[in-house]
């Protein structure tokens, strides 16, 4: 195993030195309440400052809304999404159908309530493969440097030289039409960014004193990672997910838009939009109400993701 690029602490002599890293440790190897360290109040704090900032909380209250649909979407769906009635075709929005009808007469609103559930899973389900695969690497990159950094740097580098949309849409073409593809195929291209910034912070974080400390009294590889260096860590994670979500909500849209993603009959606010293509004139509701879906569910995760990196990254809301 490589030995990992920290910086030994110096120990302390004589009765009247400084304390040596061994003492930035509180009890069972935990941080010290120092400036690095977790302080009393800190969420409380940063839950205040959140309260403070209304765009976030829009945005975290639409999120939510968004969530509970996808969850919900068989029980508070009025109609089929699936059953057509040529009877009502393209009917405008009335109180039968509050969001109108599509050319074979499926009620929107029950559409456009399963297909957000259709983007809540791969925004969600992608964003967690994305971590899964990317955390790991980035950790491995910064704590252990040399060969393990240079490896993975190539890697993020490859993948960083598409565009995320245009590598989502390629490795869709590859793995074939389906939800579950489209959700690897966004979940792989976004990981990446977070390699990134997991490799980014486990590079600060290493350098501290506690993590030396942690070093020095015996502790190993994945002690030091898990239990020192991923929790702090954590902030600057979660901020990333959030911005990960929207990114996969509009990757699922496209692809399902192109074909490469949800197939019709089922759902999708991608396939509604495709759809529609024909009917602007006649029909601008079909466009209208999913487009707006998409755009609400983005921002609503952008606000969020923007509040909590002003909460949680102060430093890098100043960058």
């Amino acid at each position: 195993m490589t030995t990992p690029d920290i910086p030994a602490a110096p120990a302390a002599t004589g009765p009247g030195a400084a304390p040596g890293p061994a003492s930035a440790m509180g009890p069972a190897g935990a941080p010290s309440a120092g400036p690095e360290g977790p302080r009393p109040g800190t969420l409380r704090t940063r839950l205040r400052a959140l309260r403070k900032n209304r765009l976030a909380l829009t945005g975290a209250v639409i999120a939510a809304v968004f969530v509970l649909v996808a969850l919900c979407a068989p029980l508070i769906a009025p109609y089929d999404p699936a059953r057509p009635d040529f009877g009502a075709a393209l009917a405008p929005p009335s109180w039968a159908h509050w969001l109108g009808t599509d050319d074979l007469g499926r009620d929107q609103l029950s559409r456009v309530i399963h297909g957000a559930r259709a983007s809540m899973q791969v925004g969600l389900l992608a964003v967690l493969l994305a971590f899964v695969v990317g955390v790991p690497l980035g950790l491995a990159a910064g704590y252990y440097g040399k060969y393990a950094d240079s490896a993975v740097s190539r890697l993020t580098d490859t993948l960083l030289a598409f565009p995320f949309l245009v590598l989502a849409v390629g490795l869709a073409a590859v793995l074939g039409p389906s939800l579950l593809n489209a959700t690897i195929a966004i979940g792989i291209s976004q990981v990446p960014a977070v390699i990134r910034i997991a490799r980014a912070e486990t590079l600060r974080l290493k350098t501290l004193d506690y993590v030396g400390a942690a070093v020095v009294n015996g502790g190993g590889d994945g002690t030091v990672l898990f239990r020192h260096i991923l929790p702090n860590a954590t902030s600057a994670l979660i901020v990333q997910a959030t911005v990960g979500i929207p990114a996969a909500i509009i990757g699922e849209a496209l692809l399902s838009f192109l074909g490469l993603g949800v197939q019709p009959p089922a759902p999708s606010l991608g396939v509604m939009l495709s759809g529609a293509q024909p009917f602007l004139g006649p029909a601008p509701w079909m466009a209208v109400f999913p487009g707006l879906a998409i755009v609400a569910a983005t921002l609503a995760f952008n606000l969020l993701g923007d509040g909590l990196r002003d909460v949680l990254d102060p430093r890098g809301a100043t960058r």
